[in-house]
């Protein structure tokens, strides 16, 4: 594993990605980037994995990209710059098609490419002092790999004004926005997130990761006679599945469940 990258994996359930640039406010390079899609890569392949906590290092969540990498960026030709956009593209697609749930641990700064990672993250908890900024086009630029996953998590019309604008804008607004699903304060951000990451443990796993992928599949679709039936099937395929049958029992008895801890 990449020292920019750190992975700890408290129990065989649940596993926690940090970015460990905090000298730099954990800004992105081609490394960072390597290495987040090494990491995801391998946890997709974890059977026994429930949840996923990605956070950051240091005072910030993440400040966009790195300076040193943006100078090298300066002097790439078209096709430099699009094989490199390709790898940031890819690697937030890898994160995206996680199988498990991502809590997204967000503190300070989230700016630029940190909101991609922040927008696919499927529970947000950020401090009430975080502060967020689309802010490629300061620079003349355009936040285009990431724009997919911050215009679903924060609805077009939001992404439409701070793409355009550049402002900043704070935890509270992203609140109201949608994007971050909880606030907390600095001294409960870790227990908040403690207490999510239990709660989805204690789900049934296999009910999870389904429920995961069906509002990918569903979310934006006309709900047709096709759908219908679709969404039948995985119901009738989850209520005969070995999960299903266990809770269902455990339910009607009283009991825990047996995929519990």
């Amino acid at each position: 594993m990449s020292d920019v990258i750190e992975l700890t994996r408290p129990s065989a359930h649940v596993a926690r990605v940090w970015l460990n640039r905090p000298e730099v406010r954990n800004a992105f390079n081609d490394e960072v980037i390597a290495a987040l899609t090494r990491t995801f890569e391998m946890l997709a392949h974890d059977k026994d994995l429930r949840v996923v906590v990605l956070g950051a290092h240091g005072k910030a969540f993440c400040a966009g990209a790195d300076l040193h990498w943006m100078k090298a960026m300066a002097g790439y030709s078209w096709d430099e710059n699009r094989a490199d956009a390709q790898r940031l593209a890819d690697m937030l697609w890898t994160l995206d098609q996680c199988p498990v749930p991502i809590v997204g641990r967000i503190q300070g700064d989230c700016y630029a490419g940190g909101m991609g990672l922040a927008a696919v993250c499927d529970v947000l908890v950020a401090v009430e002092g975080a502060t967020f900024c689309l802010s490629e086009a300061r620079l003349g630029l355009l936040p285009a790999t990431i724009s997919p996953y911050v215009a679903r998590a924060m609805g077009a019309q939001a992404a439409r004004r701070y793409m355009v604008t550049a402002e900043r804008f704070g935890a509270a607004q992203a609140h109201a926005l949608g994007m971050v699903h909880e606030l907390a304060t600095p001294d409960t951000l870790d227990a908040r997130v403690d207490e999510l990451v239990a709660t989805l443990v204690a789900n049934g796993p296999a009910a999870v990761r389904a429920c995961k992928a069906l509002v990918r599949d569903v979310a934006g679709q006309p709900i047709t006679a096709e759908l219908r039936g679709e969404t039948a099937r995985r119901i009738a395929d989850i209520r005969a599945s070995e999960e299903g049958r266990e809770g269902l029992a455990s339910f009607l008895n009283k009991r825990p469940p047996h995929w519990l801890p």
